[in-house]
């Protein structure tokens, strides 16, 4: 695998202390190429602009109603769910993956803010998906306050890593968002640019958990499978061309 150059910061530390690996370039390319070992997997669509049978809500049977299909995308209505008091909350796969690449379309209302998580436990013994998910954050970074903190600008592992490259379209734009995790390495892409990478369940990985706000939550980050979750933050957020892979 090419060895992409990218700084990351971890909050409240220096890098080197947070155990994310330490280079500086931001290069691009694809991650298809990357993963040519794994040409025997199959992608799986988990949605194709004409169905959500693949997911439900978090904690329940279907999604909320505020998870439409519009024009071929999955949309959350966020500003029909405060106006109108349509049902919301997080949505994640039925289906749960250990070892993947994950690929989704997405754009952004003005101000949003959202997010990817996943290994989400819905097993009831937890209340909410980002107990324990780690987060791909997706926001409008100059239009929302949370842009202001350096670990939750857009294709960050929330409030964990930050990227020195920003390579996200403006509001209203399509981005390509890829996730790769394969024996607990870790990396995140944007539009083709490499944006985190980092090594997941070491010694070093605890300690920049327990410097996170995620320090009191038992069971963040603990579990090597779980589903892919799609949060209701309150904004709206179009999804599209959900594709994932089994590594």
């Amino acid at each position: 695998m090419k060895n992409y150059q990218v700084v990351l910061v971890a909050a409240g530390m220096a890098l080197a202390s947070c155990g994310g690996t330490g280079d500086n370039s931001g290069s691009s390319a694809s991650t298809d190429a990357q993963l040519s070992a794994t040409k025997g997997s199959e992608w799986i669509t988990l949605f194709d602009g004409s169905s959500l049978e693949n997911f439900k809500g978090f904690g329940k049977e279907q999604p909320g109603e505020a998870w439409i299909i519009q024009d071929g995308t999955l949309f959350f209505q966020g500003q029909r769910k405060r106006e109108e008091g349509l049902t919301g909350g997080d949505i994640v796969t039925k289906e749960t993956f250990a070892d993947f690449h994950l690929k989704v379309e997405w754009k952004i209302s003005e101000s949003g803010n959202s997010g990817i998580m996943f290994l989400v436990q819905d097993n009831g013994e937890y209340n909410a998906t980002y107990h324990t998910g780690p987060e791909y954050q997706l926001l409008d970074n100059d239009g929302h306050r949370d842009g202001q903190i350096v670990t939750h600008r857009t294709a960050n592992l929330y409030d964990l890593i930050a990227s020195e490259v920003e390579p996200v379209k403006p509001v209203g734009e399509w981005n390509l968002t890829e996730i790769v995790l394969k024996d607990g390495e870790l990396e995140f892409y944007l539009n083709g640019v490499q944006t985190v990478k980092t090594t997941m369940w070491t010694e070093a990985w605890d300690e920049m958990v327990a410097n996170s706000k995620f320090k009191d939550m038992p069971g963040f980050a603990k579990y090597k499978e779980g589903a892919i979750s799609f949060q209701d933050h309150g904004d709206d957020i179009w999804f599209r061309n959900i594709q994932i892979k089994r590594l």
